[in-house]
C-alpha cells in the first residue's frame, strides 16, 4: 500500500463520509419557487435534528451507507455508522481493518473510528479527529470546501442549493415511503459537474427524501438520504483524548516521512 494511494484514500473518506454535504450555495436566483422553499427551509432549519438514512457513490472510489442521527441547531452534532460497500476508497480502508465505522460529529471536529490495524500504526489510537479549521489549511479553496460541506451537511442546504438554482421547478405531487409529498428539481452549483439535486417535501415542509447527481473526475456521483423523526435527540460525545489521533498530525508526520499510515 502506497503512501499515495492511502493519504488519497483518507481524504476521499473525509470529503464523502457524511455524504451529505454540498458546496456552500451561492446567492438565490429569485425564481416563484422562492417563496415555497423559503418556507422549507425554515421548517427543516427550526426542527433542527433527523434521523438519517443515506446511500451515496461515487465513481470508482467509494460507495457506502449511512444511517444514524444528525442535529445542526447549534453547530453540527450527531453519530452515524458509515458502511463501506465498494470502491477504491474502501479497499484501501479494509487493508486498514475497517469496513464500517462510527462517525461523531460536534461543532469544531469530526471524529471517525477506525479499526485495531489503523490503532496498531498510530500508538493504539482508534479514532482520527478532523478539526474543521485544520481542513480550511489542507490546500485553498480545496480545504476549505471540505470545512465547508462537513458543516454544513444539514438537509437544509440542499434547500438552499435550490434557492439559488436557476432553473429550480416543482415536478408535482408523489408518493414518498408511504408519504405524499411535493417533488422539487434544480440545477445546482455543487462538487460535480452538471448536479441537480431533487427533493421531496411533506405536509410540514419537511424533506422526506433528498437526492443529488452529478459526474466527477473518478466517475458518476449518486446519492439518496431520507430523512424521518424530526426533533429527534443527536447525541455526540467526544471521544478520549488518549485514544484519538489528530489528522493534522499526522500529516505532518507523514510529509516529515515518518509515518506509512498517510501520503
Amino acid at each position: 500500500m502506497t503512501r499515495t494511494t492511502t493519504g488519497r484514500s483518507l481524504l476521499t473518506l473525509l470529503a464523502l463520509a457524511l455524504a451529505l454535504g454540498c458546496t456552500p450555495p451561492r446567492e438565490e436566483a429569485g425564481t416563484e419557487a422562492a417563496e415555497p422553499l423559503r418556507a422549507v427551509q425554515r421548517a427543516t432549519a427550526k426542527a433542527g435534528s433527523a434521523r438519517i438514512e443515506s446511500t451515496t457513490v461515487v465513481g470508482r472510489e467509494l460507495s457506502l451507507d449511512a444511517t444514524g442521527t444528525l442535529g445542526w441547531r447549534d453547530g453540527l452534532t450527531g453519530t452515524l455508522t458509515l458502511t463501506y460497500t465498494g470502491g477504491t476508497t474502501a479497499e484501501t480502508l479494509k487493508k486498514l481493518g475497517t469496513t464500517s465505522m462510527e462517525a461523531r460529529y460536534l461543532p469544531d471536529a469530526y471524529y471517525a473510528r477506525m479499526g485495531d490495524a489503523f490503532a496498531g500504526q498510530v500508538g493504539g489510537r482508534h479514532w482520527i479527529r478532523y478539526a474543521y479549521d485544520d481542513l480550511a489549511d489542507l490546500g485553498g479553496d480545496a480545504g476549505a470546501g471540505l470545512a465547508e460541506q462537513l458543516r454544513g451537511s444539514s438537509p437544509d442546504q440542499a434547500v438552499k442549493l435550490l434557492l439559488a438554482s436557476d432553473d429550480v421547478r416543482e415536478v408535482g405531487a408523489e408518493t414518498t415511503r408511504g408519504r405524499r409529498t411535493t417533488h422539487w428539481t434544480g440545477t445546482v452549483d455543487g462538487t460535480a459537474d452538471g448536479q441537480t439535486v431533487d427533493i421531496w417535501v411533506d405536509e410540514h415542509d419537511l424533506l422526506v427524501k433528498k437526492t443529488e447527481r452529478g459526474r466527477t473526475v473518478t466517475g458518476q456521483l449518486s446519492q439518496t438520504a431520507y430523512y424521518t423523526d424530526y426533533g429527534t435527540p443527536a447525541p455526540a460525545e467526544r471521544p478520549p483524548a488518549a485514544d484519538t489521533a489528530d489528522f493534522g498530525e499526522l500529516l505532518a508526520k507523514n510529509a516529515q516521512g515518518g509515518s506509512n499510515l498517510l501520503g
